[in-house]
């Protein structure tokens, strides 16, 4: 997979190469403050030890503002980076931008994904179209089976 740079929470930036030798799980949400999104989140927070345990770095990727990324983050006491993505570039990078129906009308939004980058930098796994209950458990599986 080829580098990549991207603003995220803390003034930091995101940079794929920084991470060489461990797994990074990059999981896409539709947006922050939202009952789904907000459950995912949680789920990655409290399985977050587990996932360091095998090796693993969770970051949160969405549309929205740093701010409103500082303040979700803050409000659920996430202890990973949200990345944003306001002009797309990583959304269209892993095709996660899709027409989704919402009340009836068509929006194009992100469709709930969850990535796996080994230490290589090699995308591993791919999970689309993600239902949130009990995602991240199967992603912490597959971490730790593949460790």
């Amino acid at each position: 997979m080829t580098d990549f740079s991207a603003a995220m929470t803390s003034g930091k930036t995101f940079t794929l190469s920084d991470y060489a030798g461990k797994n990074i799980v990059l999981y896409f949400y539709p947006k922050d403050n939202t009952p789904g999104c907000t459950t995912e989140s949680i789920a990655f927070r409290e399985l977050y030890p587990q996932f360091q345990a095998a090796n693993t770095e969770i970051f949160g990727i969405s549309r929205d503002s740093l701010r409103s990324h500082e303040n979700f983050k803050a409000k659920l006491e996430l202890p990973f980076e949200l990345i944003s993505d306001p002009e797309e570039i990583l959304c269209a990078m892993f095709d996660v931008m899709k027409m989704k129906s919402m009340y009836g009308k068509q929006v194009r939004g992100i469709e709930r994904s969850t990535f796996l980058i080994d230490g290589n930098t090699k995308l591993v796994k791919e999970w689309r179209a993600v239902k949130v209950n009990g995602h991240v458990d199967d992603v912490l599986e597959f971490v730790s089976a593949s460790n």
